[in-house]
């Protein structure tokens, strides 16, 4: 595998070795994440440098730790079942519109504080920010995608206002109180800035994850025998969801812009080019994992990068890891009973993220399949 794509039309280069990759996600001083000049997505955390990405992550960083997301397993689990209950009597259902991508949105809602019936628009507004990443690469799409996500960014805005309104006359135990009280530099956070945050964690407090359990559904039915390893060991579910990360990555590729010139694999990428981490192909390498291409559910080590790494490893791992957790759980035993109907599954419109656009699964031989 070459260390380094160069794509001279599209303007970018694109590591693809695990070694290259690591560096990208982990040298800061060489590779900035100040990658969206403008538009909706310049005050996130994901595309801020030290010190201010520092500043404003520490903000919420408490929250996601996995010392603060553990209280939450009891109300996930109560919302896994009940995602699941209205499924055992069908048998035909869509697993990720009803319930890979609800379950960690609900989640996430309510962490922030905003309505969970709410929902369905959630996902509309994640789908149109996604489409960002059209921007980014070259795709002939890019300006429907930016006008469309400005569109949607200014409907976030409306509905973040009465929220913020009803905090400043009751404050609650919720994220979108700390964020309109928290101070950085002794200074209040501007709404553009909770607006980020909000549009940040919204999207990324849901999309991962959502991915994640998708992808993870599929592998499994693609390998039937370790469904039966899991279900003779509940206990290897954690490292399953690892080799999950690792061998069907939600994230596919992250964005980093050179700072100076650098050399990378022999290869010299100047200053200002913008530099494509493909975190699946990282997590393939053969220099790094033996037998790559082979799933195994119990690989032990698995030093895959697909949170990322530095002070931009994803904020919230912690909480992916515990909803994909419960799900695997409570998904045990109706993957035994389950298989992916025909025509097969498309993916994610989003060329940076891995997971299908619909998940659509038959049980096979019993009533009640999660």
């Amino acid at each position: 595998m070459a260390p380094v794509f160069h794509d001279a039309g599209a303007g970018f280069w694109m590591l693809l070795e695990y070694a290259a990759v690591k560096r990208a996600l982990t040298e800061h001083a060489t590779f900035s994440s100040a990658v969206a000049a403008g538009g909706v997505a310049r005050r996130w955390l994901l595309f801020l440098d030290p010190p201010r990405h520092s500043k404003l992550r520490a903000l919420v960083a408490r929250a996601f730790a996995p010392r603060g997301i553990s209280p939450l397993e009891p109300r996930i689990r109560q919302l896994s079942k009940q995602l699941l209950e209205p499924l055992r009597s069908r048998e035909v259902f869509d697993l990720m519109a009803e319930y890979a991508v609800p379950l960690p949105l609900l989640v996430i809602a309510e962490m922030l504080g905003a309505p969970p019936e709410d929902y369905p628009r959630f996902r509309a507004w994640s789908d149109a920010i996604l489409g960002l990443a059209h921007d980014v690469s070259g795709d002939p799409r890019a300006a429907a995608a930016v006008q469309a996500a400005a569109e949607v960014s200014r409907e976030m805005g409306d509905y973040l206002e009465p929220l913020l309104e009803e905090r400043r006359m009751a404050p609650r135990d919720d994220l979108l109180t700390r964020l309109m009280t928290a101070s950085v530099d002794g200074e209040k956070l501007a709404f553009d800035e909770i607006l980020g945050f909000f549009q940040l964690l919204l999207v990324a407090g849901h999309e991962t994850t959502s991915n994640l359990i998708a992808n993870a559904v599929i592998t499994l039915l693609e390998h039937p025998g370790e469904i039966e390893r899991l279900r003779a060991d509940p206990g290897l579910i954690p490292s399953a969801i690892e080799e999950v990360l690792r061998y069907r990555s939600p994230v596919q590729l992250v964005f980093r812009r050179a700072r100076h010139d650098v050399e990378v694999g022999a290869q010299r990428i100047p200053a200002g080019a913008v530099v494509l981490a493909a975190v699946g192909a990282a997590n393939r390498d053969p220099k790094q994992f033996s037998d790559p291409d082979r799933f195994d559910v119990t690989r032990s080590p698995n030093t895959h990068v697909a949170f990322g790494g530095g002070s931009h490893f994803c904020l919230g791992a912690a909480l992916a890891r515990l909803e994909a957790r419960v799900a695997l759980s409570d998904l045990l035993d109706g993957l035994r009973h389950m298989e992916l109907t025909t025509p097969a599954w498309t993916p994610r419109e989003a060329f940076h993220v891995l997971g299908p656009a619909a998940l659509p699964v038959r049980v096979t031989k019993s009533p009640s399949p999660p």
